[in-house]
Parts: C-alpha cells; structure tokens; sequence
C-alpha cells in the first residue's frame, strides 16, 4: 500500500508564528531544511503554524507525532513534525532539591587579573573603555553585552574555530563573513569582562538528558554595586527582572521558574535583530529546558577553551538530586589530537557553585 502523503505548506519566509493553547509566539520557529527532521515538542493540546503565506493546525495528544512538510521559496523542502512531549518547565519544577550539606572537594573558583597582558591588550585593541563608557558599573556590563551581540552573528550550528579568545573570534568572524555558536559569544564576552577587572564566567546550561541536540551558554557577571551575580545573554541580548525591576542572577532565575514566581524579561531581548524574544518562550520554555544542570570552568580566564597540549581545564557542575549520572564525582577526559585534558568535577550544593571565589 501507498504511504499517505503528508501535509504540506508553503513559506518565502524562513521565520514561522506559532500559536499554542490559545498563546502566540511570533517569529518563534524557523524553518531549517537542512535538518532531516525537525521536531517541535510540546505539551500544549493544539498546535498552530503559521508562515507569511500559509498555516497548519493540529489537536495533540499524549505519545502522537504528527508529521508535516514545509516547503520554502518553492524549492526548499522541511520535513517537520509535532511531538508531544511534558513541559520542560515541569521537568524542572521536580528538580528543586539540592544538598546544601555536600562538601566533596571542588577546586576554587579564580578570575583572571585585568592587568593580565592578554587581558590588557585586549582592552586596548578592541577600545572596550570606549565601549563600555564611563557610567555606572552596571551601564558598562550592560553596554558591553549590547555590543558582542551586535558586533558578531549567531549560529548554532557553525563549528567552534580552534583559536578561542575574544579577538580571533571576532577577527574570523570578519574574515570569513560568519556567526559563532552561543558558547563563543560568551567567551568574547566575558574575556570583556574580564578586562574591565569585571568578575565573569560563562554557564552552560544543560538539559536533564546525558545526551541532547542542544543547549545555550550565558554569562554571569558580578556587580559590585549590587553585590551579586546577574543573569546576562549575548546571544539574545537579555537580561531577567522580578516583578519590581530588580536584575537577577541565573539562580534567581532558575528558582522563580520553578516556584512559579514572576519574571520580567527585557522588552527588546532578540535574536540576531530579527525576532524579539518573549518570556514565555525564552524563559519558559527553552531556558526551562537547560537550566536543569549547570556546568562553568573553575579558572576565568584568557583563551580559556583554547587547545593545547598539556593543557588542563578543569569545570564544576551542578546537579539536582534527581539529576542523571551523579557519579563519579570527577570525570576526566584526554582529547589525544589536541593534548587538552577536560576534568569535571559534580557538586549537589548550590552554594559552592554561585560562590564568588
């Protein structure tokens, strides 16, 4: 017999809306022919897609898929479907148990000197006292976030260049007319901070699975004036406030997800200045998805990730108490073409991860 043929709509437009429950998300989708299947999963129980020119509605239910074909500029052709799938923000909410009372060794957490000069010179080559001005400390954060994003392009799936620190990143990017993935564009970011004696990591934050097709990585930058870490994301340009116009750390954040507390996102948080970003996508749904665990290197630093042999970088990772593969509680992997040697030590105690030094 025949297979049924799938539905198909049309687009000249990469980017699609979305309705979900009764909730519009626009520009939240874009249509990737090059995937070989690229799937939505939700837990709403209708779906709706809509591109410039066409739309395609679906009732879910529990354990169905539903299968559908976009085809872009008549000739570009996106195998789509629907997934039924619990909420990530669910998945989450079960994983507010930490143990405060771990106290397995993990090593101490450094920040590289801005007179440092690797450090040095890149404050000088790429003008960041300019850039940064000379307003508040948190101006000059804020400011410096503004212009990674805007200075170099996003691509997830572009490949990491093996020179890893703030001006070949950008220099490459020039060079070759191309984006960078999210990991990159927070390595720029915090050697920037670094540079301004500004105390920074970047955070990768994962999904509960041990195996994924994504996760995003941030920065956390220490304010000194409000003597506490705060939530920043080149990628998207955005930064998280309560209710009352307080900014929030990544913990603060991850929290008040879970406790259902109010959240306020910046209003012009966007990706690659083509679609804002909404909280309920940004925060709701795809940060819920990867603050589950949270992994950062020990040592902040110039040409942290660079390879080179006999080279040692060591990371912390946070995990819930129902977070998958506790153990062992350091892990250490020897990369045999490059010489890098990765450690990775796991803590169940939040307050060894968040602490300052």
């Amino acid at each position: 017999m025949a297979k049924p043929k799938l539905p198909v709509i049309k687009a000249t437009s990469k980017f699609v809306d979305i309705k979900y429950d009764g909730k519009f998300l626009k520009k939240t989708w874009i249509i990737t022919p090059e995937e070989e299947l690229d799937i939505y999963r939700t837990s709403a129980k209708n779906v709706v897609f809509y591109t410039d020119i066409d739309s395609i509605s679906f009732s879910v239910s529990p354990g169905e898929a539903y299968n559908f074909i976009i085809v872009l500029n008549g000739k570009d052709t996106a195998r789509t479907q629907i997934k039924y799938e619990t909420s990530r923000l669910d998945i989450l909410k079960n994983a507010w148990k930490y143990d405060y009372s771990d106290k397995r060794f993990t090593p101490i957490f450094s920040y590289q000197s801005k007179d440092a000069p690797e450090l040095q010179k890149i404050r000088k080559e790429l003008k960041l006292d300019s850039i940064a001005g000379k307003g508040s400390e948190l101006s000059q954060i804020f400011n410096l976030m503004h212009w990674v994003h805007s200075i170099v392009r996003h691509d997830g799936i572009s490949n990491s260049p093996k020179s890893r620190n703030s001006i070949d990143l950008i220099n490459i990017c020039k060079a070759e007319n191309r984006g960078i993935n999210c990991r990159m564009m927070a390595t720029i970011l915090n050697e920037c901070y670094l540079s301004l004696g500004i105390p920074s990591r970047f955070v990768t934050c994962l999904p509960k699975e041990s195996e994924f097709e994504d996760c995003h990585v941030i920065n956390m930058a220490y304010s000194s004036d409000l003597q506490k870490w705060i939530w920043i994301d080149p990628t998207f340009d955005a930064y998280v406030m309560d209710e009352n116009g307080n900014l929030l750390s990544i913990e603060e954040v991850r929290e008040k997800l879970i406790q259902g507390k109010p959240l306020i996102l910046n209003a012009d948080a966007n990706w690659n200045k083509e679609n804002l970003q909404t909280k309920e996508n940004y925060l709701e749904t795809y940060m819920a998805k990867n603050l589950y665990r949270l992994e950062t290197p020990v040592r902040s630093e110039y040409n942290a990730e660079t390879s080179s042999a006999g080279k040692e970088v060591e990371y912390i990772q946070l995990l819930p108490l129902d977070g998958l593969q506790q153990s062992p509680q350091k892990e250490e992997y020897s990369n045999k073409d490059t010489g890098i040697k990765l450690i990775t030590y796991k803590t169940n105690n939040p307050q060894i991860f968040w602490q300052k030094q």
